[in-house]
């Protein structure tokens, strides 16, 4: 009773940062603070994700937030390496 209230609360929290998020992509200044908020908001969807997991019993959603973040990861790494003016080999 008390766990699903609280995990209520959190979900509907983590959707106001998911929208703040989508405000700073759209209206970012610069690239960089763009991919932040694209990083920013892969990695909170991976925690929404394993939070409904546990609300909704089901461990399958945990695979697909961990293949999320492994991809922000990468996301990471590219915009990284491309600010830099590498190619991804180097």
């Amino acid at each position: 009773m008390v766990l699903s209230t609280v995990l209520a609360v959190v979900l509907g929290v983590y959707l106001v940062a998911a929208a703040l998020y989508i405000i700073r992509i759209v209206r970012g200044p610069t690239v960089p603070d763009m991919v932040l908020s694209v990083n920013c908001l892969s990695y909170d969807l991976c925690v929404f994700m394993c939070v409904l997991a546990v609300l909704l019993r089901s461990p399958i959603l945990v695979l697909g937030a961990l293949c999320l973040a492994l991809w922000a990861y990468l996301l990471d790494l590219a915009v990284a390496k491309y600010l830099e003016g590498r190619e991804l080999g180097e």
